[in-house]
């Protein structure tokens, strides 16, 4: 099947597919990518670490971009766990780097033994898709929020932009043939060189070399890192794709997602860095282009793919660009991406008879709620599920019945 993927993709690339794969791409290597290096810089780790670093995290999650994408020709975006870098930067500041690695191999064991198992599968099928579609929407709205903060920030680079995608949003047959999208990164580019003091910085072109990097196992390390690690790939960023996928009409292949997450995690430890998962928001960037017919968008993510190799194999490059591309423009164009995805999450969270849990699934995850390192998104899935358990279950299944008397009648 992904042999008949791979040649037909020339006929199913198109405008669309190559933008959404374009800004799917800048918006993983931008913003997630500066809080790596950050978590990097507690550790005080070398140049050639966090290149090796980096040339893990954005080729494994390519190449398993690439495989998932052309064989279940799905547009299945896979890069790094954010919140986990997050996790892992304080981690590094009072553990030792090999420690922190033997943390990370086992956190692929466990992830690669629940996907083998079937158990994520089950449990995303008791989960309400409007409460995670909450959570979805509780994740995506600071990027939406961030477009008027860019604005606001800098008003003739980024709001050239945004003017540019207002109206290519406004003429329908343009916008069908050249995405709004495309044209706020064109003008962002032009407007890149013509304000003053924005365009600083230079880029560096030499080819990463990676290392290979022997874990040690600590029962102090694992004790802080393996569960919230864990639960950051399953129940945050593998959530939020298999989410996204499932209202976009797609019948996700969630146990092989997971345990290909465990795959690459395994993978990417012994190069020094942490989890691979799926990428929630590049992946919703991908498979919600209404321009596109469903079974087409995988294309989207296969630009995704080969420009994340790309990337890895120039990995002191991708150190630089966070340099060279304003903060408040990356804000803007990853906000501008995020709005039909977050029209639609929106939409799926509270247009059903699970408001209640889709709401408090919505306001936990807004709210940066955290216990024991454990981000707010996985509070929202456990708060939601439980207020919709307790409160709209009972009336959902008296719905069920009354929908089943009538057909019956």
């Amino acid at each position: 099947m992904w042999k008949q993927n791979v040649v037909e993709l020339p006929r199913h690339l198109s405008v669309g597919n190559i933008s959404n794969g374009l800004v799917s791409w800048i918006f993983g290597a931008t913003g997630p990518l500066l809080i790596v290096l950050q978590a990097a810089s507690k550790g005080n780790l070398s140049a050639s670490t966090i290149s090796s670093w980096i040339f893990a995290i954005y080729g494994v999650g390519g190449l398993l971009t690439l495989i998932l994408s052309f064989y279940y020709r799905q547009p299945i975006g896979y890069a790094f766990s954010i919140p986990g870098a997050i996790l892992v930067g304080t981690s590094l500041s009072h553990h030792a780097y090999n420690q922190v690695i033997g943390a990370y191999v086992v956190v692929g064991i466990i992830t690669l033994i629940l996907g083998l198992s079937g158990a994520i599968y089950k449990l995303m099928k008791i989960l309400p898709m409007p409460v995670m579609m909450g959570m979805v929407s509780g994740v995506l709205l600071p990027f939406g929020t961030d477009v008027f903060h860019s604005v606001q920030e800098n008003p003739l680079l980024n709001g050239i932009p945004l003017f540019v995608f207002f109206l290519f949003s406004y003429f329908r047959g343009l916008a069908q043939k050249f995405p709004p999208i495309l044209g706020a990164i064109l003008s962002a580019i032009i407007m890149l060189y013509i304000v003053p003091g924005v365009h600083s910085g230079e880029a560096s072109f030499s080819v990463a070399k990676p290392h290979i990097y022997m874990p040690s196992f600590d029962m102090a390390t694992m004790g802080e890192l393996v569960l919230p690690l864990v639960l950051t790939i399953i129940a945050i960023q593998n959530a939020q794709g298999i989410a996204v996928l499932q209202s976009a009409g797609y019948k996700s292949p969630v146990n092989s997602m997971t345990s290909w997450s465990g795959i690459g995690s395994i993978v990417n430890s012994f190069f020094g860095a942490h989890s691979a998962c799926i990428a929630g928001p590049m992946t919703a960037i991908l498979a919600t282009d209404e321009s596109q017919k469903k079974e087409r968008r995988y294309a989207a993510a296969v630009v995704l793919g080969l420009l994340s190799c790309l990337l890895a194999i120039f990995a002191p490059f991708a150190a630089s660009i966070p340099h060279l591309v304003p903060a408040s423009l990356i804000k803007l164009l990853g906000g501008l991406a995020m709005i039909g995805v977050l029209i639609d999450s929106l939409h799926k969270s509270f247009s059903s008879d699970c408001k209640m849990g889709a709401l408090f699934s919505f306001m936990i995850t807004v709210s940066g709620f955290s216990i024991f390192h454990i981000g707010a998104p996985f509070w929202g899935l456990i708060g939601g599920t439980l207020v919709f358990l307790l409160l709209e279950r009972k009336n959902q299944k008296q719905t069920e019945q009354a929908a089943d008397g009538e057909q019956v009648a």
